[in-house]
């Protein structure tokens, strides 16, 4: 049951937040800072600073740390001078000429954990540059000790009891970032980051009514109703899956994720939503007029980009689909083109998404505290 006066009520939602689950989203900023900080401390930009590597290879896991890679690949992929590769496990033909990134959590007798030490110790054995972002004790860590350039943040994210899916993504990003930016692939200051995104948290945070909160709002928005997440460009694309990630792991949500090219090519689903399309009578009667099997669709469009035919396309569709909510970075600081400025708008509505997701999660009861996630 939706309990949607919860969102404007800060002490109940505070309250009702026991795991710190708001909390941690909320940290965004502070991650950034903390890995670039652990990062300069570990000598990466030094270290790769001039290298001209053949790949760079970003090991991913299953869930949030998935949908960050391949952002971030995305983002580099355009003007990259070499191949930007995601993937769960080291390739077989690694060697000295390849950088690897990867982040990894510390945990004993985790098959994902195993996994990702089993590709650091590949990596490492065949003379990889492996950037391993995390704890400093693990059995990843343990696979790169004395080899790996092991990035240990100052800053512990997490519910106790729980998996970091969907909490620390800021951290898995910022690792990419800055290996990017020491490699002279993408020169977006860490600094600018986490000041967007703490700004981000303060717009999105428990203070204020749910209509001057863009989060509370769109997970309003959302309740009760299969959220349909289209972007409008490839990143925007790649933001909605991330936001179909959060959703499922914040609030029990199941939810469509797309570019709006893709969408085009599914008719059913664009029928069902032009059926759905009017929104609920206020005198409808529930015994006359029974709900739905399923929640009716509510079509959410994403947008990074910022040229001409991105801008086209949303109103295109958003004309089509009166009832579309557009979720973009109207933000003239974060205006302009180019991977850099993609990047913080990506960053930023990432964080949105995840602010939306625990709302939503909270709204309807389904944070468990002490119950694992992952």
């Amino acid at each position: 049951m939706l309990d949607d006066a919860l969102l404007s009520d800060e002490p109940r939602l505070i309250a009702a937040d026991r795991d710190g689950t708001l909390r941690a989203v909320a940290t965004a900023g502070a991650q950034v800072r903390a890995t670039w900080s652990a990062a300069q401390d570990a000598g990466v930009p030094g270290d790769l600073a001039g290298l001209r590597p053949r790949a760079l290879i970003l090991l991913t896991r299953p869930g949030t740390t998935e949908s960050a890679c391949r952002l971030m690949a995305a983002l580099l992929t355009p003007t990259a001078p070499l191949p930007v590769i995601v993937t769960t496990v080291a390739p077989p033909w690694l060697g000295p000429l390849d950088v690897v990134v990867a982040t990894h959590r510390g945990r004993e007798g985790d098959p994902v954990e195993a996994e990702v030490a089993d590709s650091v110790d590949r990596a490492v054995r065949r003379g990889a540059h492996v950037v391993l972002t995390g704890p400093g004790d693990g059995p990843a860590a343990a696979a790169g000790a004395g080899r790996a350039l092991a990035v240990v943040p100052r800053l512990s994210v997490g519910v106790p009891g729980e998996d970091l899916d969907g909490l620390d993504t800021a951290t898995v990003l910022a690792t990419g970032l800055v290996v990017a930016r020491s490699l002279d692939l993408l020169g977006l200051d860490p600094d600018v980051l986490a000041d967007r995104l703490d700004a981000e948290a303060e717009r999105d945070g428990p203070r204020g009514e749910a209509f001057v909160n863009p989060a509370k709002s769109l997970a309003l928005r959302l309740a009760e109703r299969t959220p349909l997440l289209w972007g409008a460009d490839p990143i925007a694309g790649l933001v909605a899956g991330y936001g179909a990630t959060v959703l499922a792991t914040h609030a029990g949500v199941v939810a469509q994720a797309s570019t709006i090219a893709a969408a085009a090519m599914q008719p059913a689903l664009r029928a069902r939503l032009q059926e759905s399309s009017g929104e609920a009578s206020i005198f409808a009667d529930p015994f006359d007029d029974p709900a739905p099997a399923a929640p009716p669709p509510r079509l959410v469009l994403l947008a990074v980009r910022e040229d001409l035919a991105v801008r086209r396309l949303v109103a295109d569709v958003g004309a089509r689909h009166p009832g579309a909510d557009v979720v973009e970075i109207d933000d003239v600081d974060l205006a302009g083109e180019g991977p850099v400025a993609d990047a913080l708008r990506a960053a930023v509505l990432a964080t949105r998404l995840d602010f939306t997701a625990v709302y939503l999660g909270l709204a309807l009861g389904a944070r468990v505290p002490g119950v694992r996630t992952g």
